[in-house]
């Protein structure tokens, strides 16, 4: 995994979901705002205190997540 060091989680903060730099802003958030066809530049202007490089870590922790997700799919 690359190194992340954006993307905290602390079970006082969010439930404990993963967050960006410890804020109340949840990596779905961001994810939930692209995959809504929101740019980047959207997400930034939505939430100032976020940098470009927070938006790339989330999308980054959730491309590892996925991976890291194995389903058997039976054949026929």
């Amino acid at each position: 995994m690359e190194n992340l060091n954006r993307i905290t989680v602390n079970p006082s903060v969010c439930l404990g979901q993963p967050t960006i730099r410890g804020m109340r802003i949840t990596v779905s958030v961001i994810l939930k705002m692209l995959a809504g066809g929101n740019s980047i530049e959207d997400v930034l202007k939505a939430y100032p205190e976020l940098e470009a490089e927070d938006v790339n870590q989330a999308l980054k922790y959730a491309a590892w997540v996925v991976s890291e997700q194995i389903q058997i799919i039976p054949t026929a």
